[in-house]
């Protein structure tokens, strides 16, 4: 008699049982998968290997200057209107540099074109080689010394980074203004007439993305 009380204590607990983990089950009640040692589990919720090191990304490698048909929206110009030499001095050149040079102006435009030219694979400082660029420019332009020496000012350099700086070569607002650039292995200038050091800034590193690879 006392067995059978027993079995029915029993059985009574085990379809308590049922009913709880049936009827009163919630979210916040599972228990998640066990972590693997590493703290990592599958989608599936087994504990997975240990997760491998991400890999360190290999170099980029130094960046080089392209001949780019259009750069920051402007063709370059051929014919007649192409640069048929070197109007700046681009400073020691040696095996394995690149000179790039080109006249852009946007198309349909009977603006002043815009005078680049740039040089990678730059084997010493390349702030040192932009500031020779600068001064080759402003000779180019014919800028008279005695006006004094216009000042550099720094620019947003964009997603390639490194250092852009532009100057107004004039005694107004507005006028000759050169922009010139300098990162890990290139240098390069342009020159950008009629205009402000703020449209000349954002015009040069835009086309630079096009010219700098």
């Amino acid at each position: 008699m006392k067995r059978a009380s027993a079995r029915r204590a029993g059985l009574t607990a085990v379809v308590a049982l049922t009913i709880l983990t049936v009827g009163g089950c919630r979210t916040e009640d599972v228990a998640l998968p066990a972590a693997s040692p590493s703290g990592a589990t599958s989608p599936s919720g087994d504990a997975s290997e240990p997760a491998s090191p991400n890999p360190k990304p290999e170099p980029s490698g130094p960046r080089t200057l392209v001949d780019a048909p259009t750069a920051g929206g402007l063709d370059k110009l051929t014919g007649s209107e192409a640069v048929t030499d070197v109007p700046v001095d681009p400073g020691e050149m040696r095996d394995g540099m690149t000179l790039v040079v080109g006249n852009y102006r946007a198309a349909g435009s009977q603006d002043a074109p815009v005078l680049f030219e740039g040089v990678d694979h730059v084997p010493e400082d390349t702030n040192k080689r932009r500031e020779h660029l600068f001064r080759g420019m402003l000779e180019y332009i014919r800028w008279d010394p005695e006006l004094g020496n216009p000042q550099a000012e720094p620019v947003e350099p964009g997603p390639l980074g490194g250092s852009v700086e532009c100057l107004l070569a004039s005694l107004s607002e507005d006028g000759n203004v050169i922009c010139g650039w300098a990162d890990e292995g290139t240098a390069a200038v342009a020159l950008f007439e009629n205009s402000t050091l703020a449209d000349a800034g954002e015009l040069f590193v835009a086309m630079r993305a096009d010219l700098e690879h």
